[in-house]
């Protein structure tokens, strides 16, 4: 990228505070859009380097409003939208949330965009889009299929932000990461679920469904997919994987965590942790040739090997004493 103002939404959750990180280190002026809270909490955005925060100006808003965000939006060039809600199991108990923080808080950024002719918006997507794969590797063109509330949401958000792209010329590209995964993740995903279990010392891993096969796409490698979609012009209008192009099943890659770490455990499905039957996502694994195309972004962790050292560098972050205080190893919420 060029240097240029940028907004990240969302930036104080996992994905978005690794690509504070990244657009600082390249030289942008970047402001970092957090979730308003009464805490004064800035998310990982607290967490990370002095040099880092001080380079970044923070302003707090709410996605759902659309005054907030078009003031944050406001003489910045570019926007990575990221905010969003996504976790699974809380979209079967709240619908409605997801619908008004991904559907209609996306409508506020395009629109937004809109009314304040900005140079690009980059949207993000999601892999649950794709429903259990009916082919792969899975292209851009892969029929879309909502097997949860969340992946409903985000079809809606994604057709919102495209549409505009149709009917205005709003310069929107849609990136769509696979399972992305590293330090700063949330146990609700599993590979943190099963590293603090293993790093407590749980001698029993308590999971969900073992069979589902999934693309781990490595943080590094899915902040470098979101530079990359940014700075080409050809990705405008478009829609573009981001994944790794290997699958693993949930199993098999419980399996490899506790190698790595040195450790022999028992695996055990816990009911509670099973999605609906319909609602599972079966297997799914990314074709990545358009990102190459396109953008010339290509894995940098890529196959078994590069899974496999993605996860030795996500093991040794999570298991820092004062990393893995920050989670409560074993709790399941939603």
């Amino acid at each position: 990228m060029t240097r240029a103002s940028v907004l990240v939404t969302g930036a104080d959750g996992f994905i978005g505070s690794h690509l504070v990180e990244a657009l600082v280190r390249a030289g942008q002026s970047v402001r970092a859009m957090v979730q308003y809270n009464s805490f004064d909490s800035r998310g990982w955005l607290d967490h990370v380097a002095p040099e880092i925060l001080d380079a970044v100006e923070v302003v707090a808003a709410d996605i759902r409003d659309p005054f907030g965000v078009k003031a944050a939006m406001q003489g910045c060039d570019t926007v990575f939208h990221l905010a969003a809600l996504i976790a699974i199991p809380y979209s079967y108990r709240s619908p409605a949330s997801y619908v008004a923080t991904n559907v209609a808080g996306t409508l506020n950024v395009i629109q937004a965009a809109r009314d304040l002719d900005l140079c690009r918006v980059i949207h993000t997507s999601t892999s649950e889009v794709y429903g259990t794969a009916r082919f792969t590797p899975i292209t851009e063109d892969h029929p879309l299929q909502a097997q949860s509330p969340y992946a409903a949401s985000k079809i809606g958000a994604d057709q919102i932000a495209l549409s505009f792209y149709r009917s205005f010329g709003t310069p929107v590209a849609v990136i769509r990461p696979f399972n992305t995964y590293g330090p700063r993740q949330s146990t609700r995903a599993v590979i943190p679920t099963i590293i603090t279990q293993l790093a407590a010392g749980h001698t029993t891993l308590h999971l969900g469904a073992l069979r589902p096969t999934r693309d781990f796409n490595y943080i590094a490698d899915t902040v470098a997919g979101f530079l990359a979609v940014a700075a080409a012009d050809a990705a405008i209008g478009e829609v573009i994987n981001i994944g790794s192009g290997f699958e693993i099943s949930i199993g098999e890659l419980a399996r490899t965590i506790a190698r790595l770490m040195g450790r022999e455990v028992t695996i055990t499905t816990d009911e509670d942790r099973l999605r609906p039957e319909k609602s599972e996502v079966e297997r799914l694994l990314a074709a990545n040739g358009k990102a190459r195309r396109l953008t010339g972004w290509r894995p940098a962790y890529a196959g078994r090997e590069g899974l496999e050292q993605g996860l030795r560098e996500t093991i040794a972050w999570f298991t820092q004493p004062e990393n893995l205080a920050r989670y409560r190893p074993g709790t399941y919420t939603l």
